[in-house]
């Protein structure tokens, strides 16, 4: 059973602080098994495509109006310090 850590950067985005740095700490502090659940104002399209280059899968789920539930998940075989 894989675990999760939740990272929302609903508020940061509504205090126009940039969450980038925030997200990819997250991913970097994943242990082994770990996947990230990412709760955004809006879908996250851009950050797909950075994560996907670094093994991660994702589904996205829309919550409310401005709620976004993206899962990203490692793909098998991929290794956390691939991202580091």
């Amino acid at each position: 059973m894989q675990s999760f850590v939740e990272v929302d950067v609903r508020e940061d985005i509504r205090l126009n602080k940039e969450p980038f740095h925030k997200i990819m700490n997250a991913i970097k502090n994943l242990e082994e098994g770990q996947g990230l659940i990412l709760h955004a104002p809006f879908k996250p399209i851009p950050l797909f495509k950075v994560l996907d280059r670094k093994g991660f899968d994702h589904e996205e789920e829309k919550l409310e109006k401005k709620h976004w539930k993206v899962t990203f998940r490692k793909r098998e075989g991929e290794k956390n310090d691939h991202i580091r």
